[in-house]
Protein backbone atom coordinates (compact mmCIF):
# COMPACT_ATOMS: atom_id res chain seq x y z
CA UNK A 1 0.00 0.00 0.00
CA UNK A 2 1.43 3.51 -0.87
CA UNK A 3 2.38 5.60 2.31
CA UNK A 4 0.44 8.18 2.76
CA UNK A 5 -2.24 7.79 0.41
CA UNK A 6 -5.12 6.67 2.78
CA UNK A 7 -7.08 9.55 2.97
CA UNK A 8 -6.87 11.18 -0.36
CA UNK A 9 -9.63 12.18 -2.36
CA UNK A 10 -7.32 11.97 -5.90
CA UNK A 11 -4.80 9.58 -6.66
CA UNK A 12 -3.26 9.50 -10.15
CA UNK A 13 -2.37 5.81 -12.41
CA UNK A 14 1.00 6.79 -11.89
CA UNK A 15 0.63 6.81 -8.04
CA UNK A 16 -1.00 3.39 -7.80
CA UNK A 17 -0.64 -0.16 -8.27
CA UNK A 18 -1.67 -3.76 -8.10
CA UNK A 19 -1.25 -3.18 -4.20
CA UNK A 20 -3.51 -0.84 -3.76
CA UNK A 21 -6.99 -2.39 -4.33
CA UNK A 22 -8.22 -1.27 -1.14
CA UNK A 23 -7.71 2.33 -1.82
CA UNK A 24 -9.02 2.97 -5.57
CA UNK A 25 -10.78 -0.74 -5.83
CA UNK A 26 -9.34 -3.24 -8.55
CA UNK A 27 -10.06 -1.63 -11.96
CA UNK A 28 -8.05 1.26 -11.02
CA UNK A 29 -5.35 -0.49 -8.98
CA UNK A 30 -4.77 -2.12 -12.44
CA UNK A 31 -4.95 0.55 -14.61
CA UNK A 32 -2.43 2.11 -12.52
CA UNK A 33 -0.03 -0.90 -12.48
CA UNK A 34 -0.40 -0.88 -16.39
CA UNK A 35 0.08 2.73 -16.68
CA UNK A 36 3.59 2.67 -14.14
CA UNK A 37 4.75 -0.72 -15.21
CA UNK A 38 4.14 -1.89 -18.78
CA UNK A 39 4.59 1.11 -20.53
CA UNK A 40 8.06 0.76 -21.21
CA UNK A 41 7.16 -2.53 -22.59
CA UNK A 42 4.63 -1.03 -25.46
CA UNK A 43 1.80 -1.20 -23.58
CA UNK A 44 -0.09 2.43 -24.00
CA UNK A 45 -3.13 3.08 -21.38
CA UNK A 46 -4.87 6.45 -21.66
CA UNK A 47 -3.97 8.47 -18.33
CA UNK A 48 -7.03 9.47 -15.69
CA UNK A 49 -7.11 9.34 -12.11
CA UNK A 50 -8.83 7.76 -9.40
CA UNK A 51 -11.18 9.13 -7.28
CA UNK A 52 -10.52 7.03 -3.50
CA UNK A 53 -12.99 4.58 -1.86
CA UNK A 54 -12.02 6.66 0.88
CA UNK A 55 -13.38 9.73 -1.38
CA UNK A 56 -16.85 7.25 -1.16
CA UNK A 57 -16.84 6.92 2.37
CA UNK A 58 -16.25 10.46 3.56
CA UNK A 59 -19.38 11.18 0.89
CA UNK A 60 -21.63 8.90 2.62
CA UNK A 61 -20.48 10.30 5.95
CA UNK A 62 -21.23 14.28 4.98
CA UNK A 63 -24.58 13.07 2.97
CA UNK A 64 -25.43 11.26 6.39
CA UNK A 65 -27.03 8.89 4.08
CA UNK A 66 -25.69 5.47 5.44
CA UNK A 67 -28.33 5.09 8.38
CA UNK A 68 -31.34 5.99 5.71
CA UNK A 69 -29.88 2.81 3.70
CA UNK A 70 -29.56 0.27 5.85
CA UNK A 71 -32.80 1.52 7.04
CA UNK A 72 -34.48 0.80 3.38
CA UNK A 73 -32.34 -2.78 2.67
CA UNK A 74 -33.41 -3.93 6.78
CA UNK A 75 -35.93 -6.46 5.58
CA UNK A 76 -34.60 -6.94 2.12
CA UNK A 77 -35.33 -10.31 0.08
CA UNK A 78 -33.47 -11.10 -2.79
CA UNK A 79 -35.41 -13.87 -3.95
CA UNK A 80 -38.61 -11.70 -4.24
CA UNK A 81 -37.81 -9.60 -7.63
CA UNK A 82 -40.51 -6.57 -6.46
CA UNK A 83 -38.91 -6.16 -3.33
CA UNK A 84 -35.57 -6.21 -4.60
CA UNK A 85 -36.43 -3.44 -6.94
CA UNK A 86 -38.45 -1.22 -5.06
CA UNK A 87 -35.64 -1.02 -2.66
CA UNK A 88 -32.65 -1.38 -4.77
CA UNK A 89 -34.48 1.77 -6.82
CA UNK A 90 -35.03 3.43 -3.01
CA UNK A 91 -31.84 3.32 -2.06
CA UNK A 92 -29.68 4.65 -5.53
CA UNK A 93 -32.45 7.57 -4.81
CA UNK A 94 -30.89 8.36 -1.73
CA UNK A 95 -27.28 8.38 -3.01
CA UNK A 96 -28.60 11.00 -6.06
CA UNK A 97 -30.19 13.24 -4.30
CA UNK A 98 -27.50 13.62 -1.39
CA UNK A 99 -25.12 16.49 -1.19
CA UNK A 100 -21.81 16.14 -2.42
CA UNK A 101 -19.37 17.48 -0.11
CA UNK A 102 -17.70 21.18 -1.31
CA UNK A 103 -14.20 19.86 -0.68
CA UNK A 104 -14.27 16.86 -2.31
CA UNK A 105 -16.64 18.26 -5.67
CA UNK A 106 -13.45 20.45 -5.96
CA UNK A 107 -10.78 17.88 -5.57
CA UNK A 108 -12.55 16.42 -8.26
CA UNK A 109 -12.80 19.72 -10.62
CA UNK A 110 -9.33 20.62 -10.19
CA UNK A 111 -8.19 16.91 -10.79
CA UNK A 112 -9.91 17.12 -14.59
CA UNK A 113 -8.82 20.73 -15.15
CA UNK A 114 -5.16 19.31 -14.83
CA UNK A 115 -6.13 15.78 -17.29
CA UNK A 116 -7.81 18.35 -19.75
CA UNK A 117 -4.84 20.59 -19.80
CA UNK A 118 -2.65 17.65 -20.26
CA UNK A 119 -4.26 16.68 -23.22
CA UNK A 120 -4.05 20.55 -24.71
CA UNK A 121 -7.39 21.51 -23.64
CA UNK A 122 -6.81 24.32 -20.76
CA UNK A 123 -9.44 26.20 -19.62
CA UNK A 124 -12.21 24.38 -22.77
CA UNK A 125 -14.12 22.16 -19.65
CA UNK A 126 -14.84 19.81 -22.42
CA UNK A 127 -12.86 17.04 -22.30
CA UNK A 128 -14.12 13.38 -23.31
CA UNK A 129 -13.72 10.78 -20.46
CA UNK A 130 -15.15 7.71 -18.90
CA UNK A 131 -16.35 7.31 -15.94
CA UNK A 132 -15.81 4.02 -14.45
CA UNK A 133 -16.61 2.13 -11.56
CA UNK A 134 -14.14 0.62 -9.79
CA UNK A 135 -15.30 -1.63 -6.14
CA UNK A 136 -12.59 -2.66 -3.56
CA UNK A 137 -13.33 -6.31 -3.89
CA UNK A 138 -13.74 -6.97 -7.72
CA UNK A 139 -12.27 -10.26 -8.26
CA UNK A 140 -12.05 -12.18 -5.27
CA UNK A 141 -11.14 -16.58 -5.54
CA UNK A 142 -14.99 -17.33 -4.12
CA UNK A 143 -16.80 -14.23 -5.65
CA UNK A 144 -16.70 -11.58 -8.42
CA UNK A 145 -17.70 -8.42 -8.28
CA UNK A 146 -16.57 -7.10 -11.38
CA UNK A 147 -18.87 -5.66 -14.26
CA UNK A 148 -21.83 -4.69 -11.14
CA UNK A 149 -21.38 -0.95 -11.43
CA UNK A 150 -22.17 1.65 -13.97
CA UNK A 151 -19.49 2.80 -16.90
CA UNK A 152 -20.18 6.28 -18.16
CA UNK A 153 -18.49 7.15 -21.50
CA UNK A 154 -18.02 10.67 -23.43
CA UNK A 155 -18.58 12.92 -20.46
CA UNK A 156 -17.54 16.09 -20.63
CA UNK A 157 -17.43 18.81 -18.36
CA UNK A 158 -16.89 19.36 -14.36
CA UNK A 159 -20.77 19.53 -13.61
CA UNK A 160 -21.56 16.44 -15.69
CA UNK A 161 -18.45 14.23 -14.35
CA UNK A 162 -19.70 15.35 -10.99
CA UNK A 163 -22.92 14.13 -11.91
CA UNK A 164 -21.11 10.58 -13.43
CA UNK A 165 -20.04 10.15 -10.23
CA UNK A 166 -22.88 10.88 -8.22
CA UNK A 167 -24.87 7.96 -10.20
CA UNK A 168 -21.41 5.99 -10.35
CA UNK A 169 -21.48 5.91 -6.38
CA UNK A 170 -25.20 4.73 -6.81
CA UNK A 171 -24.85 2.30 -8.96
CA UNK A 172 -23.28 0.15 -6.24
CA UNK A 173 -26.48 -0.28 -5.67
CA UNK A 174 -27.95 -2.12 -8.68
CA UNK A 175 -30.11 -4.52 -8.31
CA UNK A 176 -27.82 -6.96 -9.35
CA UNK A 177 -24.64 -5.40 -6.95
CA UNK A 178 -27.35 -5.72 -3.79
CA UNK A 179 -28.17 -9.36 -4.40
CA UNK A 180 -24.84 -10.72 -5.27
CA UNK A 181 -23.16 -9.33 -1.72
CA UNK A 182 -26.45 -10.83 0.06
CA UNK A 183 -26.17 -14.28 -1.11
CA UNK A 184 -22.69 -14.38 -0.48
CA UNK A 185 -22.78 -13.40 2.59
CA UNK A 186 -21.13 -9.94 2.44
CA UNK A 187 -22.79 -6.93 4.29
CA UNK A 188 -24.33 -3.91 1.72
CA UNK A 189 -20.85 -1.87 3.66
CA UNK A 190 -18.34 -4.18 3.19
CA UNK A 191 -17.90 -3.05 -0.28
CA UNK A 192 -16.58 0.21 -1.15
CA UNK A 193 -16.50 2.41 -4.72
CA UNK A 194 -13.41 3.98 -6.04
CA UNK A 195 -13.87 5.76 -9.64
CA UNK A 196 -11.71 6.29 -12.73
CA UNK A 197 -11.61 9.04 -14.85
CA UNK A 198 -9.79 8.01 -17.23
CA UNK A 199 -9.12 9.86 -20.82
CA UNK A 200 -11.56 8.35 -23.89
CA UNK A 201 -10.03 6.59 -26.63
CA UNK A 202 -12.17 7.49 -29.55
CA UNK A 203 -13.02 4.02 -30.82
CA UNK A 204 -16.58 4.97 -31.86
CA UNK A 205 -14.62 6.37 -35.25
CA UNK A 206 -12.67 3.10 -35.19
CA UNK A 207 -13.06 -0.62 -33.33
CA UNK A 208 -12.73 -2.28 -29.71
CA UNK A 209 -13.10 -5.76 -27.59
CA UNK A 210 -11.94 -7.98 -25.48
CA UNK A 211 -8.86 -10.27 -25.03
CA UNK A 212 -8.59 -13.21 -22.84
CA UNK A 213 -5.42 -14.80 -22.44
CA UNK A 214 -6.72 -17.97 -21.90
CA UNK A 215 -8.98 -20.34 -24.18
CA UNK A 216 -12.13 -19.60 -23.25
CA UNK A 217 -13.77 -22.71 -24.32
CA UNK A 218 -11.09 -25.50 -22.89
CA UNK A 219 -9.14 -22.86 -20.64
CA UNK A 220 -6.33 -23.96 -23.00
CA UNK A 221 -3.59 -21.70 -21.76
CA UNK A 222 -1.57 -21.71 -25.04
CA UNK A 223 -4.04 -19.79 -26.56
CA UNK A 224 -4.93 -15.87 -26.99
CA UNK A 225 -8.61 -15.27 -27.61
CA UNK A 226 -9.48 -11.67 -28.90
CA UNK A 227 -12.68 -9.89 -29.74
CA UNK A 228 -13.60 -6.89 -31.94
CA UNK A 229 -16.14 -4.91 -32.76
CA UNK A 230 -16.71 -1.34 -34.85
CA UNK A 231 -17.76 1.33 -32.02
CA UNK A 232 -17.01 1.61 -28.17
CA UNK A 233 -16.40 -1.52 -26.78
CA UNK A 234 -19.39 -1.46 -24.25
CA UNK A 235 -21.08 -3.23 -26.87
CA UNK A 236 -19.01 -5.96 -26.40
CA UNK A 237 -18.66 -5.96 -22.96
CA UNK A 238 -22.96 -5.87 -22.34
CA UNK A 239 -22.75 -8.39 -25.30
CA UNK A 240 -25.07 -6.38 -27.07
CA UNK A 241 -23.10 -7.46 -30.48
CA UNK A 242 -21.54 -10.76 -31.35
CA UNK A 243 -17.99 -9.15 -32.43
CA UNK A 244 -15.43 -11.27 -34.45
CA UNK A 245 -13.45 -13.98 -32.97
CA UNK A 246 -9.50 -14.26 -33.09
CA UNK A 247 -7.04 -17.22 -32.29
CA UNK A 248 -3.44 -16.65 -31.37
CA UNK A 249 -0.87 -19.40 -30.65
CA UNK A 250 1.29 -18.23 -28.04
CA UNK A 251 4.31 -20.34 -28.57
CA UNK A 252 4.67 -19.57 -31.89
CA UNK A 253 3.74 -15.96 -31.40
CA UNK A 254 6.53 -15.82 -29.17
CA UNK A 255 8.98 -16.99 -31.81
CA UNK A 256 8.09 -14.64 -33.75
CA UNK A 257 5.90 -15.79 -36.34
CA UNK A 258 2.33 -14.71 -37.50
CA UNK A 259 0.69 -17.05 -35.19
CA UNK A 260 -3.22 -16.41 -36.13
CA UNK A 261 -4.94 -19.48 -35.78
CA UNK A 262 -8.47 -19.00 -37.15
CA UNK A 263 -11.10 -15.93 -37.56
CA UNK A 264 -14.40 -16.14 -37.01
CA UNK A 265 -17.08 -13.28 -38.14
CA UNK A 266 -19.38 -11.39 -36.14
CA UNK A 267 -22.20 -9.74 -36.78
CA UNK A 268 -21.72 -6.20 -36.76
CA UNK A 269 -24.62 -4.58 -37.30
CA UNK A 270 -24.62 -1.75 -35.65
CA UNK A 271 -21.93 0.35 -33.38
CA UNK A 272 -22.15 2.70 -30.60
CA UNK A 273 -20.25 5.83 -31.17
CA UNK A 274 -20.62 9.20 -29.76
CA UNK A 275 -24.23 11.38 -29.92
CA UNK A 276 -24.77 14.98 -29.60
CA UNK A 277 -27.70 14.68 -28.00
CA UNK A 278 -28.19 16.60 -24.64
CA UNK A 279 -29.94 13.30 -23.36
CA UNK A 280 -27.54 11.20 -24.19
CA UNK A 281 -23.65 10.96 -23.95
CA UNK A 282 -23.46 7.77 -26.87
CA UNK A 283 -25.81 6.02 -28.86
CA UNK A 284 -26.04 3.03 -31.32
CA UNK A 285 -26.31 3.56 -35.22
CA UNK A 286 -26.10 0.92 -38.32
CA UNK A 287 -22.86 0.02 -38.98
CA UNK A 288 -21.62 0.94 -43.02
CA UNK A 289 -22.04 -1.94 -45.51
CA UNK A 290 -18.35 -1.93 -46.09
CA UNK A 291 -18.06 -2.92 -42.47
CA UNK A 292 -19.96 -5.28 -42.67
CA UNK A 293 -18.19 -7.04 -45.21
CA UNK A 294 -14.81 -7.30 -43.80
CA UNK A 295 -13.03 -8.06 -40.81
CA UNK A 296 -12.49 -5.27 -38.06
CA UNK A 297 -8.80 -6.33 -37.08
CA UNK A 298 -6.00 -6.45 -39.74
CA UNK A 299 -3.50 -9.34 -38.94
CA UNK A 300 -0.60 -6.41 -37.72
CA UNK A 301 -3.02 -5.51 -34.97
CA UNK A 302 -4.56 -9.09 -33.94
CA UNK A 303 -1.20 -9.78 -33.63
CA UNK A 304 0.15 -6.56 -31.64
CA UNK A 305 -3.26 -7.28 -29.21
CA UNK A 306 -2.15 -10.92 -28.75
CA UNK A 307 1.36 -10.10 -27.74
CA UNK A 308 0.59 -7.47 -25.49
CA UNK A 309 -2.08 -9.65 -23.95
CA UNK A 310 1.27 -12.18 -23.46
CA UNK A 311 3.34 -8.97 -21.77
CA UNK A 312 -0.23 -8.07 -19.20
CA UNK A 313 -0.23 -12.15 -18.38
CA UNK A 314 3.46 -12.54 -17.82
CA UNK A 315 3.92 -9.61 -15.55
CA UNK A 316 0.78 -10.04 -13.48
CA UNK A 317 1.88 -13.85 -13.06
CA UNK A 318 5.16 -12.77 -12.08
CA UNK A 319 3.60 -10.49 -9.41
CA UNK A 320 1.31 -13.00 -8.11
CA UNK A 321 4.00 -15.54 -7.79
CA UNK A 322 1.46 -18.47 -9.55
CA UNK A 323 -0.02 -18.32 -13.32
CA UNK A 324 -2.78 -16.01 -13.69
CA UNK A 325 -4.21 -15.56 -17.09
CA UNK A 326 -5.66 -12.11 -17.89
CA UNK A 327 -9.27 -10.61 -18.96
CA UNK A 328 -8.67 -7.21 -20.74
CA UNK A 329 -10.29 -4.54 -22.38
CA UNK A 330 -8.71 -2.69 -25.71
CA UNK A 331 -9.83 0.38 -28.43
CA UNK A 332 -8.27 1.88 -30.82
CA UNK A 333 -8.38 5.43 -30.99
CA UNK A 334 -9.94 6.54 -34.22
CA UNK A 335 -8.09 6.63 -37.99
CA UNK A 336 -4.88 8.59 -36.88
CA UNK A 337 -6.39 11.12 -39.51
CA UNK A 338 -9.53 12.42 -39.15
CA UNK A 339 -9.83 11.55 -35.37
CA UNK A 340 -7.40 10.33 -32.86
CA UNK A 341 -4.33 9.42 -32.85
CA UNK A 342 -5.04 5.66 -34.83
CA UNK A 343 -3.00 3.76 -32.22
CA UNK A 344 -4.07 0.40 -30.22
CA UNK A 345 -4.56 0.92 -26.09
CA UNK A 346 -5.39 -1.05 -23.24
CA UNK A 347 -8.63 0.82 -21.21
CA UNK A 348 -8.90 -1.89 -18.37
CA UNK A 349 -6.98 -5.80 -17.74
CA UNK A 350 -8.31 -7.95 -14.60
CA UNK A 351 -7.64 -11.30 -13.89
CA UNK A 352 -9.68 -14.11 -15.38
CA UNK A 353 -11.44 -16.09 -12.66
CA UNK A 354 -13.93 -18.36 -14.09
CA UNK A 355 -12.66 -20.23 -17.39
CA UNK A 356 -8.89 -20.73 -16.00
CA UNK A 357 -10.23 -22.97 -13.22
CA UNK A 358 -11.52 -25.31 -15.64
CA UNK A 359 -9.76 -28.50 -15.86
CA UNK A 360 -8.03 -28.31 -19.38
CA UNK A 361 -6.47 -31.96 -19.54
CA UNK A 362 -10.13 -32.85 -20.09
CA UNK A 363 -12.39 -32.21 -23.19
CA UNK A 364 -16.18 -32.70 -23.11
CA UNK A 365 -18.11 -32.93 -25.88
CA UNK A 366 -22.29 -33.40 -25.51
CA UNK A 367 -24.28 -34.80 -28.63
CA UNK A 368 -28.36 -35.59 -28.91
CA UNK A 369 -29.03 -39.07 -28.80
CA UNK A 370 -32.43 -38.56 -30.69
CA UNK A 371 -33.83 -35.90 -33.12
CA UNK A 372 -37.10 -34.74 -34.18
CA UNK A 373 -38.04 -32.11 -36.67
CA UNK A 374 -36.09 -28.73 -36.35
CA UNK A 375 -38.85 -25.99 -35.73
CA UNK A 376 -36.31 -22.64 -34.73
CA UNK A 377 -33.03 -21.91 -34.48
CA UNK A 378 -30.64 -19.81 -32.56
CA UNK A 379 -27.50 -19.62 -31.07
CA UNK A 380 -26.97 -21.50 -27.64
CA UNK A 381 -24.91 -20.26 -23.89
CA UNK A 382 -22.51 -22.81 -24.23
CA UNK A 383 -21.82 -26.03 -25.87
CA UNK A 384 -24.21 -28.71 -23.11
CA UNK A 385 -27.40 -30.37 -24.36
CA UNK A 386 -30.39 -29.37 -22.56
CA UNK A 387 -34.04 -29.61 -21.82
CA UNK A 388 -37.56 -27.82 -20.52
CA UNK A 389 -40.27 -25.34 -21.95
CA UNK A 390 -38.91 -22.58 -23.78
CA UNK A 391 -39.88 -18.72 -21.95
CA UNK A 392 -39.45 -15.98 -23.95
CA UNK A 393 -38.26 -13.29 -21.85
CA UNK A 394 -38.01 -9.60 -23.74
CA UNK A 395 -36.85 -7.70 -21.01
CA UNK A 396 -35.26 -7.71 -17.77
CA UNK A 397 -37.86 -6.62 -15.89
CA UNK A 398 -39.74 -9.69 -16.98
CA UNK A 399 -37.29 -12.14 -15.52
CA UNK A 400 -39.38 -13.51 -12.54
CA UNK A 401 -41.37 -14.99 -15.15
CA UNK A 402 -38.63 -17.50 -15.85
CA UNK A 403 -38.53 -20.92 -13.75
CA UNK A 404 -36.18 -22.96 -13.03
CA UNK A 405 -36.14 -25.71 -15.41
CA UNK A 406 -37.05 -23.98 -18.20
CA UNK A 407 -34.98 -22.93 -21.34
CA UNK A 408 -34.69 -19.02 -21.59
CA UNK A 409 -35.25 -17.78 -24.99
CA UNK A 410 -34.24 -14.10 -25.47
CA UNK A 411 -32.67 -11.77 -28.09
CA UNK A 412 -29.56 -10.88 -26.10
CA UNK A 413 -28.04 -12.70 -22.73
CA UNK A 414 -27.69 -9.32 -19.80
CA UNK A 415 -25.82 -9.24 -16.98
CA UNK A 416 -28.38 -8.32 -14.86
Amino acid sequence: MTGGNEKKFILWFKEIGIQDVPLVGGKNASLGEMYRELESKGIRVPNGFAITAYAYRYFLKYAGIEDEIKKVLKDLDTHNMENLTRKGRETREIIRHAEFPPDLTQAIYTAYDKLAEEFGQKGLDNLDVAIRSSATAEDLPDASFAGQQDTFLNIRGKRSVLDACRRCFASLFTNRAISYRHDKGFGQFDVSLSIAVQKMVRSDSAYSGVIFSIDTETGFKDAVFITAAYGLGENVVQGVVNPDEYYVFKPTLKMGKRAIISRKAGDRDIKMVYSMDDEETVRNVPTTLAERHRYVLEDDEILKLAQWACIIEEHYSEEAGYFKPMDIEWAKDGDGVNVGTGELFIVQARPETIHSQRDATTYENYRLLERGNVLVTGTAVGTKVGQGVANVIESTSEIDKFKEGQVLVTSMTDPD
